[in-house]
């Protein structure tokens, strides 16, 4: 049996395309847009909400206060999604192989011992502007780099916040793939070679 493949990336990487693309390959299922709407029924909050916030969350930024006069905790929306996130992750990972893009995947698999193949998928800035102006056009006033860059930050603190570890560490990934470098098919055609592997030896 294929493993849980759980697919990390850099901002303008081809992280999705490449998850999606090794999905289709493998003929299992792919979650990265339906974690959204999965998460939107499981928590109740909006998809657009959950789109926004769904791995920018930091821990400097609270959507509640709690007063000094106020002995109670309320729990924090965006905590809420994670665990929605995190609901709708392991319960797709239990059902069998599939594809999981982002949203600390890789942290809440190994942490729950389910069995999975960790990628982190990487590129230099100028394939990373390149692929960014391709997908989403030449946005007035917005300066790509920095976009990309801000984009980058607010996935690090998120991840940092709901697993105390570092994004991105070698540590945390089995196969670290530089698309810029290697090109999509050949992430794929990796990827696919190193999980069919996985497959015969667990057979």
């Amino acid at each position: 049996m294929y493993p849980v493949i759980s697919i990390s990336r850099e901002f303008g990487s081809g992280g999705h395309s490449i998850g999606e693309k090794v999905a289709k390959e493998l003929d299992i299922p792919f979650l990265d847009g339906e974690i959204v709407t999965k998460t939107a029924e499981e928590s109740g909050y909006a998809k657009e909400l959950i789109e926004e916030q769904g791995e920018t969350a930091s821990a400097a930024n609270k959507w509640f206060d709690i007063s000094a006069a106020s002995a109670m905790y309320f729990q924090s929306p965006q905590d809420e999604i994670f665990l929605a996130q995190r609901k709708v992750i392991l319960d797709a990972a239990k059902k069998g192989p599939c594809v999981i893009v982002g949203r600390c995947s890789d942290y809440i698999l190994r942490n729950a011992e389910i069995p999975c193949l960790n990628i982190l998928i990487h590129a230099d800035m100028p394939h990373r502007i390149t692929r960014v102006l391709e997908r989403y056009g030449d946005i007035t006033n917005v300066d790509v780099r920095k976009r990309i860059q801000k984009k980058d930050k607010q996935r690090r603190t998120y991840y940092r916040y709901y697993t105390d570890q570092q994004w991105g560490a070698y540590q945390n990934y089995d196969l670290a793939l530089d698309s810029g470098m290697l090109g999509e098919d050949t992430c794929v055609h990796l990827i696919c070679e190193l999980a069919s592997k996985i497959d015969k030896e667990n057979s």
